[in-house]
């Protein structure tokens, strides 16, 4: 009779996109541009977060900050080697900054962001010569769900408004 192995199965970036996904929505429920974010070590989750601009009166309470300081708390360090941060929303200039003070080793987003990314889409701010870090980047993952709750929670949001 053969012995069974046990197998230690680590998510895979879909799975973990998927979580931001679940923290985007809830951010949604609560009137909060729908981003969510979270920070992975060693195949776990020590890091969540999703924007909560409007409920703590914070232009830098992002989702992406947001789970970089849980991340940094429940790691007790403010250095995230070995972290990936996952972000349903291509990251605005505040947010990669964030990313490389952090020292995160990879950064996978979602949906393309026309008007604020900071990695292409509307400036330009990776992987610069002077930078003294390097982040290995993933885009496009659940690209399609993502930008598909923007797009919901801004036309709910212009029609609440009468401009729908």
């Amino acid at each position: 009779m053969q012995k069974s192995r046990l197998v230690n199965i680590m998510p895979t970036d879909h799975e973990f996109m998927e979580m931001a996904l679940v923290e985007a929505r809830g951010a949604a429920l609560n009137n909060e541009v729908p981003i969510g974010a979270v920070v992975a070590f060693e195949g776990r989750v020590v890091g969540r977060g999703r924007n909560m601009v409007e409920e703590l009166n914070d232009p830098t309470a992002h989702a992406e900050i947001l789970a970089l300081r849980e991340a940094a708390h429940n790691l007790d360090r403010w250095r995230l080697t070995d972290c990936t941060l996952y972000v349903t929303l291509e990251p605005c200039a505040m947010c990669l900054g964030a990313c490389y003070a952090a020292r995160i080793d990879r950064l996978v987003y979602g949906a393309a962001s026309p008007k604020f990314g900071a990695l292409g889409s509307a400036v330009e701010l990776r992987g610069t010569e002077k930078l003294n870090h390097r982040l290995e980047l993933r885009g496009g993952v659940h690209s399609e769900e993502a930008a598909k709750l923007l797009k919901e929670f801004f036309q709910e949001k212009s029609q609440r408004l009468g401009r729908g």
